[in-house]
């Protein structure tokens, strides 16, 4: 057993402990052993980290030219470049997940900062038409301190989603990462330091929710909130934030629904269907994990879907034939079990999986699947969060559409048919964020991510995420001619 990390927080230019001089051990969750150590925060330390924010936002930053700052991005994604290996083999090690999806997830981590870089200096206000005698137009000024809470499922890229568009925008910002999976969000923030951006523009600060992601979110002199969780956690943050009055970006739960119609190519449906929910051991907010097959091509779907799945291998991330790694968590299996007995108990058919790998200290679950799933079983309506598939039936288009708006949520849907009119009909009848036809979910930095209804609102990524970090403010100039006043002799 080699010696865990020890990693310190950034605030304002300084590697720091917490000023309690607490810690906390981070978990290797396929291990089971410790694999770093890192400072828990609370609030006194987050008010620390807000004042440095502040004094770097009004000192300097959000006066830097949107070029120099889009420079200063596209240096971290080069740094980020060269540790890729490391990063990736961090990624895996705090959060479970396989090598090649931490691998993946760092890629894209790279190409998300390249496009802020590019974006930093082409995020324009707008000259509007208006009266002859008047020069009307809006500039985009950066909100000012953001509280940025990151999910542990996608620790390194959901952090620079957000990171990315903030500081592009010109904003300073407090990160918090989640306590299962704080260390690659540290590495981060480490190198942003070395990559040229001020002291105090990004900090980052380890602890509990309950006590760090809740100062940031009641802090008066945090501007903007945003965090990706589940809905719950979402709702308080609502609430708490009213009181300041913050703008809030929510990313929070899915129950996201695939409708497999007869006519599609059903083995293309069934692996995407499989990679949709197994990927990152169903650790994933718009999993598809409620899969609708039409009447007619059911029995077939369902009986390619079982024999598929049961040949996926569970094991070490680190092992180039997984295909599924750890879940994060003790915490996160033991939710996932207590549904997988709970939907025997409503009545829905276990068809493949449904246990633990007993061989080994760590905590995976085997990718399962039921099928027969009515819509109100709690287990179609709920977010478990794992490696679980609900396969049910629907029978015509309307009834189809039905069972997937048929949900608290909304973030995402797939759907496969051969008929791009029937396609296009659904993606316009589906209420989700996003809908991808006859492919598995891909997501690109130039379009925007976010969900309806229970899934939270706002959108990340894209220029629609720079949107989010930013204040519209109106310029009206004279040009000369008569204005209002009193009449006054």
């Amino acid at each position: 057993m080699t010696e865990p990390l020890v990693l310190d927080m950034l605030v304002d230019g300084r590697k720091v402990e917490a000023r309690s001089g607490e810690r906390f051990d981070v978990l290797n969750p396929a291990t089971g052993e410790d694999y770093a150590t890192v400072p828990k925060a609370d609030a006194e330390d987050v008010d620390v980290a807000v004042e440095a924010a502040r004094r770097a936002f009004e000192g300097s930053w959000r006066d830097v030219s949107a070029t120099d700052r889009g420079a200063v991005l596209g240096r971290l994604a080069r740094l980020l470049e060269a540790r890729a290996d490391e990063f990736a083999r961090a990624e895996t090690a705090h959060n479970g997940k396989t090598l090649p999806e931490a691998e993946f997830d760092v890629h894209e981590t790279i190409a998300c900062l390249d496009y802020y870089a590019g974006a930093a200096n082409k995020h324009m206000g707008e000259q509007i038409p208006g009266p002859t005698n008047f020069l009307l137009y809006t500039r985009r000024e950066p909100v000012g301190v953001c509280g940025l809470i990151v999910p542990w499922n996608f620790p390194l890229a959901i952090a620079v989603w957000k990171l990315g568009p903030a500081l592009a925008a010109g904003c300073a910002v407090v990160l918090k990462p989640a306590s299962d999976t704080p260390v690659t969000a540290l590495m981060l923030a480490h190198l942003a330091e070395e990559a040229g951006i001020p002291p105090g523009v990004v900090n980052c600060v380890t602890g509990p929710g309950s006590t760090v992601g809740r100062r940031l979110v009641t802090h008066p002199d945090v501007d903007k909130v945003s965090i990706t969780g589940e809905t719950v956690t979402g709702k308080d943050v609502m609430r708490e934030a009213a009181e300041t009055l913050k703008r809030v970006t929510l990313e929070l739960g899915g129950k996201s629904p695939a409708l497999v119609f007869a006519d599609a190519d059903l083995d293309q449906a069934v692996d995407a269907t499989m990679f949709q929910i197994y990927a990152n051991a169903g650790q994933v907010c718009d999993a598809r994990s409620r899969i609708f097959v039409q009447e007619r091509v059911y029995d077939d779907f369902l009986r390619r879907f079982v024999e598929r799945t049961a040949r996926l291998k569970v094991g070490d991330p680190l092992d180039p034939e997984s295909h599924i790694g750890a879940i994060t968590s003790a915490r996160q299996l033991e939710r996932i079990e207590h549904y997988v007995e709970l939907g025997q108990k409503e009545g829905a058919r276990l068809v493949v999986g449904g246990e633990r790998v007993e061989a080994s200290a760590g905590y995976f679950y085997r990718p399962t699947a039921f099928a027969d799933v009515d819509n109100s079983m709690r287990v179609a309506r709920e977010e478990i969060f794992g490696p679980v598939a609900c396969i049910g039936r629907f029978g015509d288009y309307d009834d189809g559409i039905a069972k997937a708006n048929d949900t608290p949520y909304g973030l995402a849907a797939t759907v496969w048919t051969s008929d791009l009119s029937t396609a296009h009909r659904a993606a316009n009848d589906i209420r989700a964020g996003g809908v991808w036809i006859n492919t598995s979910e891909f997501l690109f930095n130039e379009s925007p991510f976010g969900g309806m209804k229970a899934s939270g609102y706002g959108r990340e990524l894209g220029v629609h995420g720079l949107d989010g970090y930013t204040e519209v403010k109106n310029v009206g100039v004279s040009l000369g001619g008569e204005m209002p006043t009193f009449a006054l002799e």
